[in-house]
């Protein structure tokens, strides 16, 4: 098996990311085109993709804010967003259909919490379906509540780690 590499996301990025950002989550769930670029050129110390043989089959984008809103609309186009903030805010975690269950997506989360604990910060936060909750629990993330969200019509629970 090839060994997947990390880097920092380009916008040369935007289209294969989107096109594994539909393909994986459901309906309204899915950040747009625009979002994705957004997020790429905005912050992309926290937007990780996984490349397997040159392509990118997998990506974690996030933003930084000092008071964490997990059912903040408006902060999934960064605003609000504040590089140098100490608290990391997750929105895609995402492994291409064709690529999952092979323990990418793990090398890949434990990759990033690596990046965020040598950039400094001191937490990272994610919304979750219930289905996944004890997953980010065995990578050490802890429950908070079921959120106010209802991003894509859907129940949404928060979780935090401390780094």
């Amino acid at each position: 098996m090839t060994t997947p590499t990390f880097r920092m996301a380009t916008p040369a990025d935007v289209a294969r990311c989107y096109q594994i950002e539909i393909s994986a989550y459901e309906g309204d769930e899915a950040a747009t085109e625009a979002k994705i670029a957004t997020r790429i050129a905005q912050y992309p110390q926290g937007f990780l993709t996984m490349e397997l043989d040159g392509e990118v089959i997998g990506f974690i984008n996030s933003g930084c804010a000092h008071d964490v809103v997990m059912s903040d609309e408006e902060f999934k186009e960064l605003i609000g967003h504040d590089a140098d903030a100490p608290n990391v805010l997750i929105m895609s975690v995402v492994i291409d259909p064709a690529h999952q269950g092979k323990g990418y997506a793990s090398l890949m989360m434990r990759t990033f919490i690596e990046r965020m604990k040598d950039m400094g910060k001191q937490t990272i936060h994610l919304m979750c379906k219930e289905r996944h909750v004890d997953l980010y629990r065995r990578y050490g993330y802890q429950y908070v509540r079921p959120s106010a969200s209802d991003h894509g019509g859907m129940a949404w629970h928060e979780m935090v780690m401390t780094l």
